[in-house]
């Protein structure tokens, strides 16, 4: 398979090994509520990917990114030109002397190579990622994908139409579209792509008949349908019309062999209409709305144009912030169509967007979770400083209050490396830091360091944590531990380095001992 080059390329094709797993630090200040397992956080995406590692690593249901486009516009809030001087820092750092002649594509392919590697480990088997994407990096973005992913695992190409209509000193063409790639971990794990129905769909079920309240109202859908194979013989029959006479449809092809259509016309399921012009007969099947029990769903089309403009992300945002805060916002109709698509059957699945920009994917999820009563939970990554508090944050918690969402967000910041690229613990690793890591490996929220006690680390859904640690390989479970733990009948489980106490007495008091991990999976 051909794969695309540039400078830079071999100083970042592993980088994403040689970074080390860093923890997540929680800023209550800047949180809503607790224990949502919803998290924003604000640091390098590449940095923060790795941090999720080894609590999400082939977890993520659906992942979406919006990435800088390159195009060379500087005078946007998020740098479109891979100039800001966090990526420049970082490209010199990676790439070395070499990256004084990198081009801007060179520069935008190193940023954008190794965060993909972390997020396809991020994604589960049957997970799906979609990446929106314009013409300045298309073709090379389309490239480092099937290269990472495998071209096999494209699932499509979508287009998107973004506004209606041209400025008047347009050149050539007026553009009015975008792309989005979408790609799958494994393509054969992928579920069947179906969508709920529009509006518009949807008032195309108008009729009514006897079955209405065993499946709800029904369109209308021909029976005749030309362009099937003339060939097929058992689709090839006349009819009785209802005043007897016989529908002539040459070459006589329906849809339906005559034994299911004999069975669906018994059932009721046959409309037969008089044209009252023509005075001819037409025979349509009854699509109903509930036949299954829930709504019916469609297939989903690869040109997308009723999911929002550029325009409506705009608004969203005006309506919110009562001000101008955001070039080019994606609008959350368009986000929350695609993770419909992917989550329907997956309702406590977790969604990731590593560019979270405005934060219109945790506003997409807070909406779906509500229309659907789902649980999906988000996570948003932002790099930008006065992006991710003031902008990703605030408006998630304004669409929070506005929803009245049962659920909050963790806001976070990188803290410390606690294992270094090898996956090993730092030597120098605290109780508190280590404390963090193990309540989130087992909560997935952050611990409130406040409630520390001794070795009692927190609770959570009436689980209680314990850590013994004082130096790596010296900390025991004993009898006489066992005497200053909570006798109030709650689960609980101790980490430790050693266990002394039988089985027995740790199944009568409620208790789980799993050993201290000094050491991660290195991805």
């Amino acid at each position: 398979m051909p794969v695309l080059n540039w400078i830079g390329k071999d100083a970042v094709v592993n980088h994403d090994k040689e970074v080390p797993f860093r923890l997540l630090k929680k800023v209550k200040s800047a949180s809503v509520g607790e224990n949502s397992q919803n998290l924003i956080i604000h640091g390098d995406n590449l940095e923060a990917l790795k941090a999720l590692m080894p609590y999400y690593a082939g977890k993520i249901k659906c992942i979406y990114i919006d990435p800088p486009y390159n195009t060379g516009n500087e005078k946007w809030v998020y740098n479109d030109k891979v100039n800001s001087p966090k990526i420049k820092k970082w490209i010199g750092k990676v790439v070395g002397p070499e990256s004084e002649d990198l081009s801007r594509h060179d520069k935008w392919l190193c940023m954008m190579y190794p965060r993909l590697k972390l997020l396809r480990d991020l994604l589960g088997d049957d997970g799906v990622i979609f990446a929106s994407i314009d013409d300045w990096e298309f073709d090379y973005l389309k490239l480092i994908f099937d290269e990472i992913f495998d071209r096999k695992n494209h699932i499509n190409t979508l287009i998107w139409r973004k506004n209606a209509g041209a400025s008047n000193d347009v050149k050539y063409f007026g553009v009015e579209h975008e792309y989005i790639l979408c790609y799958a971990r494994d393509i054969n794990k992928v579920d069947r792509f179906l969508t709920s129905l529009s509006d518009k769909h949807r008032a195309e079920y108008k009729y009514r008949d006897a079955n209405f309240a065993k499946f709800g109202p029904y369109k209308r859908y021909n029976l005749y349908q030309p362009g099937i194979d003339e060939n097929r013989p058992n689709l090839q029959y006349e009819i009785e019309a209802p005043d007897g006479s016989q529908i002539s449809i040459k070459p006589h092809i329906w849809r339906y062999s005559k034994e299911t259509f004999l069975q669906a016309k018994k059932e009721g399921k046959i409309d037969f209409v008089k044209n009252k012009k023509s005075g001819q007969w037409q025979i349509f099947t009854k699509i109903y709305l509930h036949e299954t029990g829930k709504e019916r769903r469609i297939k989903p089309r690869s040109i997308l144009l009723e999911q929002g403009f550029t325009l409506n992300g705009n608004r969203e945002l005006l309506k919110i912030f009562g001000k101008k805060v955001f070039n080019y916002p994606k609008p959350s109709s368009l986000i929350k169509y695609l993770i419909e698509i992917i989550t329907h059957d997956y309702k406590d699945s977790i969604v990731l967007d590593s560019f979270a920009g405005t934060g219109t994917t945790g506003d997409a999820v807070i909406q779906l979770n509500k229309e659907d009563k789902g649980n999906r939970k988000f996570i948003l990554i932002e790099m930008e400083d006065k992006v991710a508090k003031d902008i990703t944050a605030e408006r998630v918690k304004r669409v929070i209050k506005k929803y009245d969402y049962k659920d909050g967000f963790e806001y976070c910041e990188l803290d410390k490396p606690l294992f270094d690229e090898n996956g090993q613990i730092n030597e120098e690793c605290t109780f508190e830091q280590l404390a963090t890591y193990v309540y989130f490996t087992e909560t997935n929220t952050n611990i409130d360091k406040n409630k520390i006690s001794k070795e009692f680390i927190g609770e959570h859904n009436e689980t209680e944590y314990y850590l013994l640690f004082n130096g790596k390989g010296k900390n025991v479970l004993d009898r006489n531990f066992l005497k200053k733990i909570n006798k109030n009948g709650n689960k609980k489980i101790i980490y430790a380095d050693k266990c002394l106490i039988d089985s027995r007495t740790l199944e009568k008091n409620k208790i789980v001992f799993k050993q201290i991990p000094y050491e991660v999976k290195v991805y």
